[in-house]
């Protein structure tokens, strides 16, 4: 098979401009076709159950795999494609939608803080605290409803953001973001499937539409984020997404590269430990004498 060029998709560290239109949502990042992707995506799934059974048992790491994109890009397939190798015990899944009241009266990075997983588990975070840079910024009157005692300052969430997740890396978690990149075209189609197939009809919003609609709004939004929290110790990549195939065999290859690099093992059970279950071991076979 070909070598997947996912490197090419890593934002520079920030500070640093980015062009977004150099990332090309219809880019096959090396892959040759939906048969390829398929092939390599099977295997990456493969590979990803034997490291997560091995990431389970250790004590070490954490990892924190964050999924933002604009409406269809693509969240919810990833998960369940990419992820269905994993055993379901050691993951959790979570998906933000807007803030409750309770959540409301926090600071913005409080209600992921609660779930952020613990070391051996891996969180999967569908939308994220990313959202308070994104969504209140083009819709302003969102900021409304949140307990502000001083206007909103963006520069000021971006180091926050930063802090917070270089403060999760030091403490062993690793942090995985992944930008589902689509083009507004493509937007424009998968949003026409939801609202003219009655199958997909329960997925179509007004907020999708809404947000079709200021669609060069979000992408400034989006541009300014990548630029300002892409960091060594939790860096963005920009998934190519108008063909699902491709972004979902480059988040899998990411994982498992991230996974891998961690050289794995089992726990070394101690001698004592050792001693003591082969004279457990043998109590066992003396039952079937």
């Amino acid at each position: 098979m070909s070598e997947l060029e996912v490197d090419e998709l890593l934002v520079p560290r920030s500070p640093s401009s980015i062009d977004l239109e150099r990332y090309d949502p219809k880019w096959k990042a090396g892959l040759g076709g939906k048969h390829e992707s398929r092939k390599r995506l099977d295997g990456d799934a493969k590979r990803l159950s034997e490291l997560h059974d091995v990431f389970a048992t250790q004590t070490k790491h954490a990892l924190l795999i964050v999924l933002q994109g604009m409406d269809t890009a693509g969240k919810d397939g990833i998960i369940k494609h990419v992820m269905s190798g994993m055993n379901p015990q050691g993951v959790d899944v979570v998906s933000f939608r807007q803030p409750t009241e309770e959540e409301r009266r926090h600071d913005f990075l409080w209600r992921e803080s609660k779930v952020l997983p613990a070391r051996g588990r891996i969180a999967i975070f569908n939308r994220s605290y990313y959202e308070e840079v994104l969504v209140v910024r083009v819709q302003p009157a969102l900021l409304a409803s949140e307990d502000q005692s001083r206007p909103c300052d963006w520069n000021a969430r971006y180091e926050d953001i930063n802090a917070f997740e270089r403060h999760l890396a030091r403490s062993g978690t690793i942090v995985l973001k992944f930008f589902l990149h689509i083009s507004k075209d493509e937007q424009r189609k998968r949003l026409l499937a939801r609202l003219e197939n009655p199958e997909k009809m329960w997925k179509a919003s007004d907020a999708d539409l809404e947000g079709h609609q200021r669609w060069d709004d979000y992408v400034a939004a989006y541009r300014e984020m990548l630029e300002q929290t892409s960091t060594e110790w939790a860096p963005w990549y920009v998934v190519p997404s108008d063909r699902k195939w491709v972004a979902r065999a480059v988040v899998a290859a990411v994982v498992v590269d991230a996974l891998e690099k961690l050289d794995l093992s089992y726990p070394e059970p101690t001698a004592e430990r050792r001693q003591r279950y082969a004279r457990l071991a043998e109590r066992l076979k003396s039952e079937a004498e």
